[in-house]
């Protein structure tokens, strides 16, 4: 996918929580950001200057990047003057919510009257539009999973990916939600795949590779979300993982939005991660957890950290604060003992 960058980041008037997609970018994308736009109410700031559509095309600015995730993925009424403000400055519009832009119709006039483009990060090409085998394929392949939504599995999967080729690994990320195409630049838009066709996408998105490539892959949804389950085991069969990675949120006890269903304790998500990733991989193994500590103090951050990789046996980390140095040590040793084998 081509992406006009830079954007101004659009953050509409969201909670912290809903701004995720344009945190993500700003964070592994810092370059591809001029700055943001908040309307009245929004409780996000990414610490970019805030701007005028017509002040960002000024400063270089190419699009506006509808950085949210909110519930249902749906653009609001009143937040269509401000894409037809942005289209009418000279930017085009990149979006990666369920509404598609072209189905406003004041919207889409404006766009074909300037000649903008409106770029959908929710459009799955055919190739993933496909039935999952449940072949096994050469390579190997880590996923990202979670005890609830929105804990950081993207952010695991990149800073996994970074560390692997910072040694030397031969490695890819994979993304799989609007964020993590937003800063790939490809990837397979799970949710917006027929549900028959999720697992078939995640095997098209980590094809067969070289017996020491990894493909890491990232997580969506959770099997204890009363909602999202089903993404999440599309994408635990079809990627057929060696390894898993747990990702959890360290002050959340119960599921987002959903207070009457607490999250699982991390042995009980290890326990249902490994056993239904089985079908596809037998050899599936948990390689770590990663822990969101940022509502946490250094010294508290610390301590779950070291308790919870005590009680559980694996290496504990927050991609952010610690690195995730420790997790792949283990899965360059994976690496290294496939290539013996072979």
């Amino acid at each position: 996918m081509e992406l006009p960058y830079p954007c101004l980041m659009f953050l509409g008037d969201v909670d912290r929580v809903s701004a995720k997609t344009a945190s993500g970018v700003a964070h592994w994308r810092p370059d591809a950001c001029v700055g943001q736009l908040r309307l009245p109410g929004c409780e996000a700031d990414l610490g970019l200057p805030d701007m005028t559509p017509r002040a960002a095309h000024a400063a270089g600015a190419r699009s506006l990047l509808l950085g949210v995730a909110n519930a249902g993925g749906y653009i609001p009424p009143h937040w269509e003057a401000v894409l037809i403000e942005a289209l009418e400055a000279g930017l085009d519009l990149v979006s990666g919510l369920h509404t598609r832009m072209a189905s406003l119709p004041k919207v889409r006039e404006t766009a074909e009257r300037l000649g903008r483009r409106l770029i959908e990060a929710r459009e799955p090409s055919p190739e993933f539009c496909v039935v999952g085998t449940g072949e096994k394929r050469a390579g190997l392949r880590l996923l990202t999973v979670g005890t609830d939504c929105a804990v950081g599995k993207m952010y695991a999967a990149l800073a996994i990916t970074k560390e692997l080729k910072a040694r030397g690994a031969d490695a890819d990320f994979r993304a799989t939600g609007q964020t993590g195409i937003f800063i790939a630049g490809s990837g397979a838009p799970i949710d917006a795949i027929i549900s028959d066709f999720v697992a078939g996408a995640a095997e098209q998105l980590s094809p067969a590779a070289a017996p020491d490539h990894w493909d890491v892959i990232e997580g969506q949804g959770s099997l204890f979300h009363p909602a999202y389950a089903g993404v999440t085991l599309g994408l635990l069969h079809g990627s057929q993982p060696d390894a898993l990675v747990l990702c959890h949120d360290a002050t959340r006890t119960a599921i987002d939005g959903l207070e009457t269903f607490p999250t699982p304790s991390l042995a009980e998500a290890i326990a249902l991660n490994l056993r239904l990733a089985s079908l596809t991989n037998p050899a599936v193994r948990m390689a770590g957890i990663c822990i969101n500590t940022s509502r946490l103090t250094p010294q508290a951050a610390a301590d779950y950290l070291r308790e919870t990789e005590t009680a559980l046996g694996l290496p504990c980390c927050d991609p952010v604060r610690t690195g995730v140095a420790a997790i792949v040590d283990g899965l360059l040793l994976t690496a290294e003992a496939r290539s013996d084998a072979a």
